[in-house]
């Protein structure tokens, strides 16, 4: 049907069928009877001729008005389809973990505009799971995202950028706060906070895999969502929990980082990004973020 509203809108342009046909590289039959065809599925008169050539009906002044910007959208649409079939965007869609945009993405994106000062981008702050489902939902060009995205990396491009080292977030009143360092065997005796494994799937086993290496299994007393009620928890209930090195120079009342010194303790960055033809924005945007990974500090070597 796009194909016969897009030869009414030519009709009612040039005032006439001969010159809309002509317009169209079509014979004057072949689009009269377009909008014969047209006529019968609206339900009614959509041109009436007069001397000077034709004019469309009210019926027809209604479909003009409803469908011409519904034409516009749908070319415009395609026009961007197409673009991204050559593999370039005019946007670029971004899920990110609040917690790693000072330390990677900032940086990243600071770049990226450098070499791309035109393109639009949509940030969009979301847990590990948002993430995924996004990307599966189409809704997400990169997902920037922890060691939980390892559980979707089959399923798209993934890359590790980095391996950081680990803190354990404890209140600022326990007896362990004050030290330099400490290690893992040194919270085997306190109680754990977990995160909601909906949320962010995959990091409570993260932790008690990073324990086993200690030798101990973590006892998780509270298991909370989001990383802001994570560290409530741990003020409230005196409690550890791990985190990737970065946070030691996150800030939250009551709470302070201690960077764990065991080698074994480690937590990987993870970009990911949609399979297909790669635009070069996105190209650029994870390496980029490698770049900046590198540089980041409390890295572990493999």
């Amino acid at each position: 049907m796009i194909e016969r509203i897009r030869a009414f809108l030519a009709v009612v342009a040039e005032g006439s069928v001969n010159r809309a046909a002509v317009r169209l590289r079509i014979t004057q039959p072949a689009l009269s009877r377009q909008m014969k065809s047209l006529e019968h599925e609206v339900g009614g008169k959509l041109l009436e001729r007069e001397a000077s050539g034709v004019k469309p009906t009210g019926i027809g002044h209604a479909l003009l008005k409803t469908m011409r910007p519904a034409v516009d959208t749908y070319d415009a649409a395609l026009a961007e389809v197409r673009r991204q079939a050559r593999g370039l965007r005019s946007e670029l869609r971004v899920g990110y973990l609040i917690s790693a945009a000072p330390a990677v993405l900032t940086p990243a994106l600071d770049r990226l505009r450098q070499t791309h000062p035109s393109l639009k981008l949509k940030l969009h702050d979301m847990s590990p799971k948002e993430q995924i489902d996004a990307l599966r939902a189409g809704e997400l060009d990169v997902a920037l995202t922890g060691q939980e995205g390892a559980v979707a990396a089959r399923d798209f491009y993934s890359r590790k950028l980095c391996s950081l080292g680990v803190v354990a977030a404890l209140s600022a009143s326990d007896p362990l706060a004050g030290r330099r360092s400490i290690s893992l065997k040194d919270l085997q005796t306190h109680d754990f906070i977990g995160v909601d494994e909906v949320e962010m799937p995959g990091r409570n086993r993260w932790m008690a895999a990073v324990c086993r290496t200690a030798g101990f299994k973590p006892r998780f007393a509270v298991v909370t969502d989001g990383i802001t009620h994570v560290l409530s928890q741990v003020v409230s209930e005196s409690a550890v929990t791990l985190l990737p090195d970065y946070f030691r120079t996150f800030t939250h009342p009551g709470a302070v980082f201690v960077p764990v010194s065991d080698v074994k303790a480690r937590w990987d960055f993870i970009v990911i990004w949609q399979r297909g033809q790669v635009p070069p924005a996105t190209r650029a945007l994870v390496e980029a973020l490698e770049s900046v990974a590198r540089s980041l500090p409390g890295q572990v070597l493999p």
